[in-house]
């Protein structure tokens, strides 16, 4: 009879190690947890809609927390890939965190399927096969605001961001499209919290506008103590990963009438964006946001692989074309994979309002940008 138990062990232990494992590095602890519950919740939400298979595999995502440091999140890659042996990798919110963890993934020959950071090294001369992105590159999206506000004939702008990999790709971006003066280019310290000098500075400087990168508890600081200073009814902000699902709950009116661009919102009007929101927002009771729309996305980019060899995860390059084809039903909408893995996508101008419900949402105003490519593909050596 004692055999039993210990048999019954052993048949647990052969099925979960028949389960796909997918290995997902984010944000779950400090002030920039908000956004890794966003992108945690949303992969699960897609495994659950999945029926907790990817391919027609029972699978698991492991979730682990960087910390919001580099070293933790390479460390954290390290051991899922060696110790607990992904058959995948994806998550990364921070640029500084997917940049030391990259190389130890990519040489493993692992797929790596990044749900949010886009430093410009990776779109280019360190681009890999088994690298794709269900996000942007990093300059993208400021671009689609510096085109904007190129547009609108503004000049004499404030720019401001972290001084970090991706802070200096944003204010990049941003003047790639932006034809007008630059009145300051102002790089401030990573999880920065208290900003009462900078914003002495705008006003000393008394620029036209300002625009800036803050994301996460950055953004939430900055923009109220911006508003509290009274300069947002003299000197407009404008801003990239900003003022978002994630910040609105604590910005409240602090961020109305703000523009915003970016790839997603919750607004954006297509039958598979609509069935996501109101399954994440029946299911966590909040309204989701891009960091959650992309990992969404991810976990079903590499469903639609494992889908596409039969299971069969040994065939990496049939899983790596059939990601190079995006087809899988995307919250964005059809998109298509450019020669670097970057998606090659549309870019919305989004204005912050209230909805019927009372809450603020980023409501889409215009397209700044149709199939828009990153600024680095050529860079990149693949065909």
């Amino acid at each position: 009879m004692a055999l039993a138990p210990a048999m019954s062990v052993f048949a647990a232990q052969a099925l979960a190690a028949d389960n796909i494992k997918i290995g997902f590095v984010t944000t779950l602890s400090g002030p920039a947890g908000v956004i890794g519950k966003h992108m945690q919740d949303a992969a699960n939400l897609a495994l659950e809609m999945l029926g907790g298979k990817i391919g027609n595999r029972p699978a698991e995502i492991l979730f682990r927390d960087d910390q919001f440091k580099p070293d933790v999140g390479r460390q954290q890659s390290e051991e899922l890939l060696k110790r607990d042996k992904v058959d995948f990798m994806s998550g990364f919110i921070w640029s500084n965190v997917l940049l030391a963890s990259y190389q130890p993934i990519i040489q493993s020959g692992t797929i790596l399927v990044d749900a949010n950071a886009g430093p410009h090294e990776i779109a280019g001369e360190m681009c890999a096969p088994n690298f794709f992105s269900t996000s942007w590159q990093n300059d993208e999206t400021p671009e689609a605001m510096g085109k904007f506000m190129d547009d609108q004939k503004m000049s004499d702008v404030y720019a401001m961001a972290p001084n970090y990999a991706a802070g200096k790709d944003m204010i990049a971006g941003f003047k790639r499209y932006f034809h007008g003066t630059i009145a300051a280019e102002v790089y401030t310290k990573f999880g920065q919290e208290d900003y009462q000098v900078e914003i002495s500075q705008i006003r000393a400087a008394n620029p036209k506008a300002v625009f800036v990168f803050y994301p996460g508890g950055m953004g939430i600081q900055f923009v109220k103590q911006y508003a509290q200073s009274g300069l947002r009814e003299k000197i407009p902000l404008y801003s990239v990963f900003t003022v978002d699902e994630t910040t609105l709950p604590a910005l409240g009116d602090a961020a109305a009438g703000n523009y915003e661009t970016g790839v997603w919102s919750a607004d954006v009007k297509n039958p598979r964006n609509q069935e996501f929101v109101a399954a994440f927002r029946k299911k966590f009771g909040y309204i989701p946001s891009n960091y959650a729309a992309q990992s969404f996305d991810a976990i079903y980019l590499i469903d639609s692989a494992v889908k596409a060899v039969k299971g069969d995860l040994s065939n990496k390059q049939g899983m790596i074309a059939a990601m190079d084809k995006a087809d899988f039903p995307s919250v964005r909408g059809p998109f298509t994979y450019n020669t670097n893995h970057f998606p090659i996508e549309n870019f919305y101008l989004f204005k912050i309002v209230k909805d019927a419900d009372g809450n603020y949402i980023r409501k889409v105003e215009s397209t700044a940008f149709t199939a828009h490519k990153d600024a680095y593909y050529e860079e990149c050596k693949m065909k």
